[in-house]
C-alpha cells in the first residue's frame, strides 16, 4: 500500500480534489435552494408535507438510475453529477429547515409583527437565527451524504475518486480502491470537522442542538 500511495499519491489527491469540488458545488446549490424554499414552505403546512414527500421520493431512486437520466439533459461530466447529487442532499436541509422554522415560539412572531416586520426582516431577523441549528444539522448530515455519492459521479465521466474506486474493479487493484475509500471517509471526517467549527462560530451556545 506505502508503494503504491508513493507512486499515485499526487493522482490520488487530484482525483480527491475533483471530488470535493463536486460535493461542495452540489451541497452549495442544495443549501442556495432549500434554506429560501423551506422558510416559505414552513408557513404552508399542506405544501411542505407534498414537496417533502415528493423530495423523499426522490431519494428512492437509485443514484445511477438519476446519473442515467442526467446525462441526456446534461451531457457526460460534472454537470449530470453535480445536478444529480443536489437531488439526492436536498432534502435533509429542506426537511431541517421546514422543522426549524416550524419550531419557533409562536409568541416570537407576533412580537416581531407587532414591532412591524416586515415578513423579509422576519425572515432575516428573527426566523432564520433561531432555525439555524437545525439547519446546520441538515447540512452536515447532507455533507457527509454528499461526499459518499459522489464517488458514483464517475460513471458519468465526472471524475473524482470513484475513477479509483472502478479502475480498481476492473484491474482486480485492491490497493486502488482501500486509498480512495480512505480518502474518501478522510474527505467526508474533514468536511464534517469544518462544519461544525462553522456552527459553532454562527450559533449562540444556547440554541445549539445535539446530534
Amino acid at each position: 500500500m506505502m508503494d503504491f500511495l508513493r507512486n499515485n499519491g499526487q493522482d490520488l489527491l487530484k482525483k480527491a480534489l475533483e471530488h470535493l469540488e463536486i460535493s461542495v458545488i452540489a451541497l452549495l446549490i442544495a443549501i442556495i435552494v432549500a434554506v429560501p424554499i423551506g422558510i416559505m414552505l414552513s408557513r404552508m403546512k399542506r405544501t411542505s408535507n407534498v414537496v417533502l414527500t415528493i423530495a423523499g421520493v426522490l431519494q428512492t431512486i437509485p443514484t445511477l438510475a438519476v446519473l442515467a437520466i442526467m446525462i441526456p439533459i446534461f451531457g457526460v461530466g460534472k454537470m449530470a453529477a453535480i445536478i444529480a447529487l443536489f437531488i439526492y442532499v436536498l432534502l435533509p436541509i429542506l426537511n431541517n429547515t421546514i422543522l426549524g422554522v416550524q419550531q419557533i415560539d409562536s409568541n416570537l412572531k407576533d412580537a416581531a409583527k407587532s414591532m412591524g416586520m416586515t415578513r423579509l426582516q422576519m425572515m432575516k431577523d428573527v426566523e432564520l437565527p433561531l432555525a439555524l441549528p437545525l439547519i446546520l444539522s441538515g447540512v452536515r448530515l447532507s455533507a457527509v451524504y454528499v461526499i459518499s455519492w459522489a464517488t458514483l459521479a464517475s460513471y458519468v465521466g465526472a471524475g473524482g475518486l470513484g475513477d479509483f474506486v472502478f479502475n480498481g474493479l476492473n484491474l482486480y487493484n485492491a490497493n486502488m480502491i482501500i486509498a480512495a475509500a480512505i480518502a474518501v471517509t478522510i474527505l467526508a471526517l474533514i468536511v464534517d470537522f469544518v462544519l461544525s467549527r462553522i456552527e459553532k462560530w454562527a450559533v449562540p451556545k444556547g440554541l445549539k442542538v445535539s446530534r
